[in-house]
């Protein structure tokens, strides 16, 4: 299949309603990802697709990728290869299928991935599928690969739907994109642009849509979240802990959340929002990479230990049982032992409820990809092992001191035993209790009788 790199846009007509026809979504990586598939589905749904778990049932097969994550591109060639075979299984009875893969790969890899795997039918970047109708039926009525990964001048939120559909009592809810740090190790600058935040007029109105449907719990979301900077009503830039104070005052929504954040980032304004702000959740995932001055200096992550552990300080002077969540990179280029040591220093130190903790690999085009002294793959293993030892127990000691604690909890699904129910505790893990249906999207006391390292039990409270 040839590709096409540009082309006018088609008339929507050329995308007539394809009634009965089945989409596969695979989503890789962060929330924001998530977020993206779901808006993608609601801009094809007039399209007469609807969603199947049963890829072999797909008329329309999207990979929403993510390049965050170790062999990230291998991975999505890999799956490429089962969906040809798919492809070719769906060809032979008669059945067409279009392949498309978006996201943080697809902006990244371009072209590439239509040249090495000609399955494909559409690559398009995050900032580009706004226009996904319109792309595939170009690439439907073209027969030739069609590669959208341009930075539109555009706003694409204003190009999505008003309608969000409601799929749980929780949603994601992206108020800010892109990134203006450039941390040596990250694509994000590259694959998502410099940092754009939508208005709170927008935000607010998408808000009120999912409460609208049965949302209790919004998570804001944003590759550098705190630094969000959007439009307010008053024709202000208002920040991220002005705009929380004004959707916690949208009727229905009763928790707020925000991930991820930078440390550089925690204003005032927003570390007084966690101690007054009702409706914002005492859990915080910031992100610290290390505890090594030397090594937070060549990730250019502009901040350095004591001042990770000065906001700390600051937070939790705030809202004293706050839940602190964080990332690390182990066997960064160049990373001692004893730099090492200093990482396993602050976790001893801060004493996180929880941690995603990774392994350093160079990703393409970054400037850290280009540094000497990389640490030996067993040295990384090794040191990672150590973390996450160190990590686990931490978390199992915080989850077993919410042991006899009463916690409010949001009710989301049946678990699998019987009459049993899941719900969200303020410090996001899950918690099972005995109760009825009827409470799924109601908030309810219970009081935690057992704990495990990412599960919390509990009995229901009158």
């Amino acid at each position: 299949m040839d590709t096409e790199l540009s082309s006018p846009p088609l008339d929507l007509a050329d995308a007539a309603p394809a009634s009965g026809k089945k989409v596969y979504v695979k989503t890789f990586g962060c929330q924001m990802n998530v977020y993206d598939s779901e808006r993608m589905t609601e801009l094809i749904d007039p399209l007469g697709y609807s969603e199947t778990s049963d890829i072999a049932d797909a008329d329309l097969v999207i990979l929403n990728t993510c390049h965050i994550r170790e062999k990230a591109v291998e991975k999505v060639y890999s799956d490429l290869g089962r969906i040809r075979q798919v492809k070719d299984e769906r060809r032979a009875a008669g059945k067409e299928t279009l392949v498309a893969v978006a996201g943080c790969v697809a902006q990244a890899e371009g072209a590439e991935i239509a040249r090495r795997a000609p399955v494909v039918d559409l690559v398009v970047g995050p900032q580009s599928y706004q226009a996904l109708p319109e792309l595939l039926a170009r690439a439907k009525s073209t027969g030739r690969s069609v590669v959208e990964t341009i930075f539109p001048d555009q706003d694409k939120f204003a190009q999505l739907p008003l309608t969000r559909s409601a799929k749980s009592t929780t949603a994601f809810l992206t108020v800010q994109e892109g990134c203006d740090k450039f941390c040596t190790f990250c694509v994000v600058p590259y694959t998502r642009g410099m940092e754009y935040s939508r208005s709170v007029t927008e935000l607010t109105r998408e808000a009120e849509k999912l409460a609208a449907r049965g949302v209790r719990e919004l998570t804001l979301l944003g590759q550098n979240v705190n630094a969000y900077h959007g439009e307010g009503p008053d024709g202000a830039t208002w920040s991220l802990a002005k705009l929380l104070r004004q959707l916690a005052r949208v009727e229905g929504i009763e928790r707020l959340r925000y991930t991820t954040s930078h440390p550089r980032d925690m204003t005032a304004d927003l570390i007084a929002a966690h101690g007054d702000l009702e409706k914002l959740m005492p859990f915080l995932h910031l992100p610290v990479q290390s505890g090594a001055d030397r090594i937070l200096a060549a990730m250019n992550r502009k901040h350095t230990a004591d001042d990770y552990r000065r906001v700390i300080r600051q937070i939790l002077a705030a809202r004293p049982d706050i839940a602190i969540s964080t990332d690390f990179i182990v066997g960064f280029p160049g990373e001692s032992e004893s730099e090492f040591a200093q990482t396993l220093d602050l976790v001893d130190e801060i004493g996180f409820a929880q941690a995603f903790t990774f392994k350093y690999s160079p990703r393409p085009g970054t400037p850290a990809a280009k540094l000497g002294d990389q640490v030996p793959e067993d040295v990384k293993s090794e040191r990672l092992n150590r973390l996450l030892a160190r990590m686990e127990r931490q978390q199992l000691a915080f989850t077993a001191g919410l042991v006899g604690r009463t916690l409010p909890v949001l009710f989301e699904k049946a678990a699998r035993g019987a009459g049993q129910l899941i719900g969200r505790s303020p410090y996001m893990y899950p918690v099972t209790v005995e109760a009825h249906a009827g409470l799924v999207g109601e908030i309810a006391p219970v009081l935690i009788r057992t704990s495990g390292p990412n599960s919390l039990g509990g009995d229901l409270q009158a």
